[in-house]
């Protein structure tokens, strides 16, 4: 099937199953997407389970914009065709904390170079660089994955300070990833906790939340 006639078959899957009241909803909380089907994620996945990955449908799909061909962009996208600047061209594009989260969990964490991506992204000044930095680097860590000691003190350090910085997004994605952190050894809580401590008395819930969560991890992994 061609790549146009597959989109046109997609769209048609998405008119299928569109949800108004899930729609509106979200355009009430600020998601103003050219075009919103509404439609959920598992449905989404069941969407996306009948086309074959594709480079070309995935791109195509992803120019649109519409949060349903967005996602399902990154559903479809083959890891081995998907270069490290067409992931920064993506993130360039992000407009939407639910699409950069999403494209996160379902593309960029199963990159071969994702930790190459999560510590230079991590480190961009791009508010939606940092926060998909910070969601792949919770993905990595989440599955399992060690860092050494330089990288685990440049982690620590960029994400102490992405939680005291202005954007709010980025705070909750760090704080995600310090949670991962936490959560691989008791070794790894307490290290954090000595760390978080002086930033008990901040008034993000999000630092008093993570604080709070370290220092039961602190006596026992999860």
């Amino acid at each position: 099937m061609e790549t146009n006639e597959t989109i046109k078959e997609i769209k048609k899957q998405f008119r299928l199953f569109m949800n108004g009241v899930v729609s509106q909803s979200m355009r009430e909380k600020g998601l103003d997407y050219k075009l919103n089907f509404g439609i959920e994620l598992p449905r989404l996945k069941e969407i996306a389970a009948k086309f074959e990955k594709n480079h070309d449908v995935a791109q195509a799909l992803w120019k649109e914009n519409i949060r349903e061909c967005k996602i399902l962009a990154g559903l479809l996208q083959p890891v081995e065709t998907f270069y490290p600047e067409i992931a920064d061209i993506w993130v360039e594009d992000m407009r939407y904390p639910e699409i950069a989260e999403l494209t996160c969990m379902n593309l960029f964490q199963h990159l071969p170079y994702a930790s190459e991506k999560a510590f230079q992204w991590m480190a961009d000044e791009g508010e939606y660089f940092q926060f998909c930095g910070y969601m792949v680097m919770a993905r990595l860590l989440m599955k399992g994955g060690e860092l050494n000691e330089p990288a685990e003190n440049e982690f620590l350090d960029q994400a102490l300070t992405a939680l005291q910085g202005e954007s709010g997004m980025v705070c909750r994605a760090s704080s995600t990833a310090l949670r991962r952190y936490a959560c691989q050894s008791v070794e790894n809580a307490r290290r954090l906790l000595k760390i978080l401590l002086p930033l008990a008395s901040s008034d993000r819930m999000e630092v008093v939340s993570l604080i709070e969560e370290v220092k039961l991890e602190a006596d026992s992994s999860c």
